[in-house]
């Protein structure tokens, strides 16, 4: 019997030395954030530096919100993301123009019905689960109340918000998420990542999946 995966994102990286830690780590996808008033939020020729030193099979995820489709063509045009990750208030037709398979974040805190807020993306291929409220900016460290997980779904779930190498053994262990998605809980500082706490997360994922 095999035993199962759970895949890592770490996002908001702008460090060279921060992206080669974790590609060390081998996790599967980066995060870059292109989002107005995110402390982590890059500049597209930035982002293109950093892309070209990510190598083949590690996924680039470019995480837009409420973005102008010019805005979204730039983005896409310097770094050629695998995914864009939608933040804001975009409806699904706004998602797909873009024309780039995409992943919708979820606000959960306060959500009353999550598997309506689910259904309104039918074209999503995946979906953020967040600790801030619909409508608010992501990013913040906080941690939603996890007896709202959706027990039922087609597509991949990947929690957020709030993720530290203190609880992601649990949330895994409770959750079962597709993937986990860390920015604030590896960080010394908002867009500084932590060596020594990428290493304590992927140590811990790794640990909640053997077990």
């Amino acid at each position: 019997m095999s035993a199962r995966r759970t895949r890592i994102k770490f996002c908001g990286l702008r460090r060279e030395a921060d992206l080669a830690v974790a590609l060390e780590l081998g996790v599967d996808a980066i995060g870059l954030i292109f989002a107005d008033g995110s402390p982590r939020s890059l500049e597209p020729a930035d982002a293109r530096r950093l892309r070209a030193r990510i190598p083949p099979f590690v996924n680039v995820v470019a995480l837009v919100r409420d973005a102008a489709p010019q805005r979204i063509a730039e983005i896409l045009d310097a770094v050629r993301p695998h995914w864009l990750q939608f933040h804001g208030n975009e409806t699904d037709a706004d998602c797909q123009r873009a024309g780039t398979p995409y992943l919708k974040a979820i606000g959960m805190q306060g959500l009353d019905d999550v598997p309506a807020a689910l259904a309104a993306y039918p074209g999503a291929a995946g979906f953020v689960l967040d600790g801030h409220a619909p409508g608010a900016a992501g990013g913040s460290g906080q941690r939603f109340d996890w007896q709202i997980w959706p027990q039922t779904t087609s597509r991949p779930l990947i929690l957020a918000g709030g993720l530290t190498a203190d609880n992601v053994h649990e949330a895994i262990q409770h959750l079962r998420p597709w993937a986990v998605d860390v920015s604030s809980g590896i960080e010394s500082a908002p867009g500084e990542k932590c060596a020594e706490r990428m290493h304590r997360f992927v140590a811990e994922v790794r640990r909640a999946d053997a077990d």
